[in-house]
């Protein structure tokens, strides 16, 4: 254990026992000798300021009465378990992000390497693949990130992927999501008067409006924007039932497909999920992913949607 973990723990245990806490005591919780815990205990009252005495009948440390609920360490303190947390999820999101998250953390680098030193250079062995992301543009991120969090309105230019039609729009910011290693934004649109999701790498021009964002509650957002399968947004219309073979049945088991899900494992080994949705693209294009190893049960208008699906791509096939 080293000494910011160490000081971070006799400030904890000093934090919480108004008491005092005995030397045994420190020496238990930093796992350290008797001469290390006195230079921490005098690292911690002469350099940072801790308003650390001993009572003079029990010999036990403790915080001055009336500081134990104020004093705070000064700038911040991680352990090690800690730090390795915050190196992985710099990681993850700078793969993610594609430079839109990445040089907003770059300059935490060289404050990281002089916690951890040069265990900082094996961050290459921690892998983010991504897979189908999309492109967004730096500026849009920032743009957007600022809206959600600084609850401010935000106009810019959308263009549709399905239509491939432009159009301007002014919204509330509700939530900035991340799926399917792409970003995307929920807000309120102020000219629709609805919800809506756009994909960030399909904004472009945002604004920063002066009015602050209309908030809805949190209930009101998951019933919109998490109710349906998929990124799709809006209530769910119906159920699907998609059985498994016995093969599939290994992986599709332990997967998350929806937060309201059920499945069952069926008595020939096969499994069956059930989950809610609305627009059906999505649902079907991840059931096709199984191939001959998944079947579309109900309802039937998604069942007869899916066998339109694959006889067309079955005339792709045809004889030529």
């Amino acid at each position: 254990m080293d000494r910011h973990e160490r000081i971070q723990r006799l400030h904890r245990l000093l934090k919480v026992n108004r008491t005092g806490a005995s030397l045994e005591r420190l020496m238990e919780e930093t796992q350290a000798s008797r001469a290390t815990v006195y230079r921490d205990i005098a690292f911690l009252r002469d350099a940072l300021g801790a308003p650390l005495d001993t009572d003079p009948d029990t010999h036990r440390f403790r915080y001055a009465t009336g500081e134990e609920g104020t004093f705070e360490l000064p700038g911040l303190w991680l352990s090690q378990d800690e730090v390795y947390a915050l190196l992985v999820a710099r990681q993850a999101l700078a793969g993610q992000s594609e430079g839109a998250l990445a040089e907003a953390l770059g300059d935490l680098g060289p404050r990281l390497r002089a916690l951890v030193g040069e265990r900082i250079d094996h961050l290459g062995r921690i892998r983010v693949l991504r897979q189908a992301s999309r492109r967004i543009d730096e500026g849009v991120f920032r743009a957007v990130s600022g809206a959600v969090l600084e609850r401010r309105r935000l106009s810019f230019s959308y263009r549709a992927r399905s239509t491939g039609e432009g159009s301007a729009r002014q919204t509330s910011p509700q939530r900035l999501t991340h799926y399917r290693d792409n970003w995307y934004l929920d807000a309120w649109d102020h000219g629709r008067r609805g919800f809506r999701s756009f994909a960030l790498d399909r904004i472009a021009a945002p604004e920063l409006l002066t009015e602050p964002a209309q908030d809805w509650p949190e209930d009101e957002l998951e019933a919109h924007f998490a109710q349906s399968y998929g990124i799709f947004s809006g209530p769910a219309r119906a159920w699907a039932t998609i059985r498994f073979s016995a093969h599939a049945a290994r992986w599709v088991a332990d997967e998350r497909w929806h937060a309201q899900q059920k499945g069952r494992l069926l008595p020939d080994g096969r499994y069956e999920l059930q989950l809610p949705f609305g627009n059906a693209r999505e649902l079907l294009m991840d059931v096709l992913r199984y191939g001959p190893d998944a079947e579309v049960v109900a309802p039937v208008s998604l069942r007869e949607e899916m066998k339109q699906l694959l006889t067309l791509a079955l005339t792709g096939y045809g004889a030529r």
